[in-house]
């Protein structure tokens, strides 16, 4: 199973778009999944266009959005369970936390701070951000992810996009 992952969207602002090889990767993967902050309804509409999607809601998400997504998920897919949310608190303690809050979760992803991260505890546990394809701030440039799920195994891989 392959999987799209993504947040931090932040759409519409001026002219902002998804870049071409972002979108190239979500209709072309199983799932999607969406750390938060769409931003605007049409942006979420957009993206279960796009194929399957789980998601919830971030911070400047609009209240429409807010309404219908979850503050948390956790979904099993492909045998894997995988833990979503869009804020996940300072980087100090981040992964013994994650892996506090969601014991059962084999992956915790996760927005909010635009920066790509992608770390593992001991027992397997791993925390993955995928950056933002829109809004890199701090980040060397816009990204997104992908996870894959073979034989079993889950694996992230970082895709930068400019």
């Amino acid at each position: 199973m392959n999987i799209a992952v993504i947040a931090d969207t932040h759409m519409p602002r001026g002219r902002r778009r998804l870049p071409g090889a972002c979108v190239e990767r979500l209709r072309g993967l199983d799932l999607i999944v969406h750390a938060g902050d769409f931003t605007a309804l049409e942006v979420l509409d957009q993206f279960n266009a796009y194929g399957p999607l789980i998601a919830v809601r971030g911070n400047v998400d609009e209240p429409a959005i807010r309404a219908v997504l979850p503050e948390t998920v956790e979904v099993d897919v492909a045998g894997r369970r995988i833990a979503v949310i869009h804020d996940a608190g300072p980087a100090n303690g981040r992964l013994g936390r994650l892996r506090r809050r969601f014991p059962a979760a084999d992956a915790v992803v996760f927005g909010h701070s635009h920066l790509p991260l992608h770390e593992r505890a001991e027992d397997g546990f791993q925390i993955f951000n995928p950056g933002s394809p829109t809004e890199r701030r701090r980040a060397p440039w816009p990204s997104m992810g992908v996870a894959l799920i073979e034989s079993g195994q889950l694996s992230f891989e970082l895709i930068p996009l400019g």
